[in-house]
């Protein structure tokens, strides 16, 4: 019996070693050492042997282009010095859908999926082998990893409404996530300041609401406004190209279309869809505005503004149109509709909505959100999509299917979970990567202080739930907003090394996570930040608080 702990004891300590020092993130399930390495040279091939795995061969084989220089002819047998991509078949679908193994001895290396996502994940885990330096030969350890992730919703928001990125930039976004063994991008497509997806039967959406006649200078409520006309969208074939590229990634496109507040992009183009059609959009409080002042404008400020949408039958016909042609264009089982920061003020003076109250028997104008959220829910519950909504639709009565996104704080994920409804767990108090990374950052940010450590302590399970109620946390997810963030070397920097240490938070195993641990893995993936060619900031000893 004692021999029997003592060899228990060994292998946990060859564990632990192993976990400390590949430099692996997120760190797997299971890891063991062995004895040996791997080198991939111009000799090495790709096993694929029925054809089947094409996303992870040209995944990898781009990979090693752009990095190093060089790619592997693709073959269907191979005696040594090959990679091997497979993955299992099953009568029934396994328990961990997106486990895999990795097998790498001196000879080969086999990679084996319980599902093609499986098998994408694994190569992730690869890819986290090679050296972090381009050469011609890839010296890589011999390990054996068992592996799959804790949270089955991993995910990250990209705001595109604020501040505008091109189809290339969002491409490589994606890419960056897929890396991280991210597989939800949730794309922040419609609110007050840019409407970024063409509708065609609508083409003002995208005239007019995708346009703003000028941006305030620094921060709110800024010293000026800069004057320039600032536009940008989607059209419908890009974002078919982008969900084809994120599908290639096993990344699944959620869009968010705002509803009812944040929505003062909709409602310049078609003013109808406000409450008070002809009065003038007003500028944010101490804000400099450019241009028109007489009618609905995109505003040009960051903020919440009272012109919200009206709850009349011209505007859900609208939303029905809009939702139409989304819909097509995302595979997703979830539509976003948002549901937060919605001012009432609009719906109190409005003889219209005061009379839909009382006539539906609602107590009062948070009712009248749960009203309106209720509608579209029950509109694409038809469709066969489920909503998911910011946390502010729980007030007044929570949709019957929704799905929560908790973000201010974790209340809101508790309270969902505890009426039985899946919730997707996104505190801004931990995991929002527009937050300051350090106390004396040397551009604008929304405020806040986010460093590195405490993202990396979040826990999506809150204590606060019972075994049951914890089955309701579908996972986490990071969310960039962009009011402060212009250009695609400033996201990679608010985002890095933050959402690295998020990988980990979604992925791996809370026995597995150690903050010893990954400070001395991170070092290495600073390196392949550089080797990317990603801005990120290198700090790890930003104090807690």
């Amino acid at each position: 019996m004692i021999k029997l702990s003592g060899i228990f004891l060994c292998l946990a300590s060859l564990q632990i070693y192993a976990q400390s020092t590949l430099p692996v993130i997120p760190v797997p399930v299971k890891t063991q050492v062995k004895t040996g390495q791997f080198i991939i040279n111009d000799q090495t091939v790709i096993v694929d042997r029925n054809g089947r795995e094409k996303a992870s061969v040209a995944f990898f084989n781009a990979y090693l282009e752009k990095y190093y220089g060089f790619k592997l002819r693709v073959v269907e047998k191979a005696g040594r010095n090959f990679i091997s991509f497979s993955t299992k078949t099953f009568i029934k679908a396994p328990a961990d859908p997106e486990g895999y193994t990795l097998a790498v001895s001196p000879l080969s290396v086999h990679i084996t999926g319980d599902s093609d996502a499986g098998t994408f994940y694994g190569l992730q885990t690869l890819i986290q082998l090679l050296p972090v330096e381009r050469a011609t030969e890839l010296k890589i350890p011999a390990v054996a990893v068992e592996d799959y992730p804790r949270f089955k919703y991993r995910g990250a928001m990209l705001d595109v409404t604020r501040h505008f990125f091109d189809i290339e930039y969002v491409k490589k976004f994606i890419d960056l996530l897929a890396l991280h063994k991210i597989n939800t991008f949730h794309w922040h497509l419609t609110d007050d300041q840019g409407w970024r997806i063409e509708i065609k039967k609508y083409p003002k959406l995208t005239e007019v609401g995708g346009c703003r006649n000028g941006t305030i200078i620094g921060r709110y409520p800024g010293t000026g406004n800069d004057g320039q006309k600032y536009c940008g969208y989607y059209t419908q074939e890009q974002v078919k190209e982008i969900v084809q590229y994120a599908g290639d990634r096993f990344i699944t496109v959620i869009p968010e279309i705002e509803l009812p507040g944040h929505s003062s992009a909709a409602i310049a183009a078609y003013p109808q869809l406000s409450c008070f059609p002809d009065e003038p959009t007003r500028a944010a409080p101490k804000t400099a505005w450019h241009g028109d002042t007489i009618r609905k404008n995109v505003q040009q400020a960051w903020g919440v503004f009272e012109d919200v949408y009206c709850p009349s039958e011209y505007t859900f016909n609208f939303l029905q149109d809009v939702l139409d042609e989304v819909i097509p264009l995302f595979p997703s089982r979830y539509i976003h509709i948002g549901g937060d920061e919605c001012p009432k003020e609009a719906w109190k003076r409005s003889a219209f909505c005061q009379k839909l109250i009382k006539e539906n028997n609602l107590k009062d104008e948070h009712g009248l959100q749960s009203y309106f959220v209720q509608r579209v829910e029950k509109y694409l519950n038809g469709k066969g999509k489920t909503i998911i909504g910011w946390d502010e639709i729980l007030e007044g009565g929570l949709a019957p299917n929704a799905t929560v996104m908790s973000w201010r704080g974790e209340k809101g994920g508790i309270e969902a979970a505890k009426q039985k409804h899946d919730v997707i767990m996104a505190p801004n108090s931990y995991i929002y990567l527009d937050y300051s990374q350090r106390k004396a950052e040397d551009s604008v940010t929304i405020g806040g202080y986010l460093p590195l450590q405490k993202v990396y302590s979040f826990n999506p399970i809150p204590k606060e739930l019972d075994p049951e109620e914890q089955h309701h946390i579908l996972g986490a997810q990071a969310n960039l907003w962009t009011e402060y963030i212009h250009y695609p070397s400033k996201v990679e920097y608010m985002i890095f090394p933050r959402l690295t240490a998020l990988s980990e938070v979604f992925w791996s195993p809370l026995k597995n996570k150690s903050w010893e641990s990954f400070k001395t893995r991170i070092p290495v993936q600073f390196k392949r930040y550089e080797l990317w060619g990603v801005h990120y900031y290198p700090a790890l000893n930003e104090p807690v608080k």
